[in-house]
């Protein structure tokens, strides 16, 4: 089981982290993840940064992520986790 926090504090709001948490809950869906995926939200993660939201995976901090880099992110690092958790 991986945890995905998504940070939905006042900067991250402001850049998109409710479109990521939609996101999310689109690609856990589609690729049966329910089981497998946390997904939570948490406020300030402390690396605010000018463009895109704070994302934290298993205690690993991401910044940047945001609709039009999220597929990337997804293949390339929640997918992964996902495997390595198995």
């Amino acid at each position: 089981m991986i945890i995905v926090q998504i940070c939905v504090g006042s900067s991250c709001h402001l850049k998109g982290s409710e479109e990521i948490v939609e996101l999310f809950g689109e690609y856990i869906s589609k690729n049966n993840l329910d089981d497998e995926i946390v997904l939570t939200g948490t406020f300030c993660a402390g690396k605010c940064n000018r463009s895109g939201v704070t994302i934290i995976v298993n205690d690993q901090i991401f910044t940047g992520i945001t609709p039009y880099n999220f597929s990337d992110f997804w293949t390339n690092t929640v997918l992964p986790e996902v495997e390595k958790n198995r």
